[in-house]
């Protein structure tokens, strides 16, 4: 599927998927429809897709079961360590979801601790919309 083509659903869907263990790179998407579309509703969509996928990892978190991160080969030294983490920063982890490669584990690891889902939410699209926002910004600027 050739991403651009899909206008505004494509950019929704390949920012979703961007959020989750699928290696896609929504920011290249992102700034390529900038050239062609309009740039504000391309912040929304893709803050919402991404945001919405980021919500879903936390949700698989939620649902987590201790059995399962052992199938995965998931050591309790792992999850002590990340249950240090979310104990320690709470849901201001959400505002780094964003992060390439570790942003997933974050969002999982909120819900498999069930932290409050309100602020974590909110904290999750902050940082993703801000993200987005800052590419656009810097496309508006050498523009």
């Amino acid at each position: 599927m050739d991403w651009i083509e899909g206008g505004y659903i494509g950019l929704f869907v390949a920012s979703f998927l961007a959020a989750t263990i699928l290696p896609i790179a929504s920011e290249a998407l992102f700034i390529a429809m900038l050239f062609s579309f309009n740039p504000w509703v391309c912040l929304f969509v893709a803050s919402t897709g991404n945001t919405l996928g980021g919500y879903l990892n936390y949700g698989i978190g939620y649902l987590g079961n201790p059995e399962w991160l052992a199938k995965i080969r998931v050591t309790e030294d792992q999850i002590s360590r990340w249950e240090h983490k979310v104990n320690r920063y709470g849901v201001w982890l959400a505002l780094v979801t964003w992060l390439p490669f570790v942003g997933d584990v974050i969002a999982v690891a909120l819900g498999f601790f069930k932290t409050a889902w309100k602020p974590t939410f909110l904290f999750i699209f902050i940082g993703k919309f801000v993200r987005y926002l800052l590419i656009l910004l810097f496309y508006l600027y050498v523009q």
